[in-house]
């Protein structure tokens, strides 16, 4: 399912929220009450589930961003010896035209 960029973005953030309001119902609600321990654990759930995607998609860009800057670097490497690689069969052919 395509979600556009901003609530994309703002998915762990949230989870996050949810958690922290539900955790403040549960406080709000008092100890006393019976429910109020369950509130609490679905908040404490709900904040790890929201920190956990935040560090999940930190670690794949990062990951990403790594990949693609080892690509560039072998396409530069790349693209460096096929103009040595040039160079040095321009001054071949230009020596064997010298000499004839």
């Amino acid at each position: 399912m395509w979600l556009p960029t901003p609530i994309y973005e703002r998915i762990p953030q949230f989870w996050f929220l949810l958690g922290l309001l539900f955790m403040s119902s549960g406080t709000y609600i008092g100890f006393d009450y019976q429910l109020s321990f369950l509130y609490f654990a679905v908040g404490f759930a709900c904040s790890i589930w929201g920190v956990w995607i935040y560090a999940m998609r930190l670690h794949a860009r990062k990951s990403l961003k790594a990949q693609q800057k080892l690509e560039r670097q072998q396409r530069y490497a790349a693209e460096q010896a096929e103009k040595a690689e040039g160079k040095s069969g321009e001054n071949l052919t230009r020596s064997a035209q010298s000499t004839a």
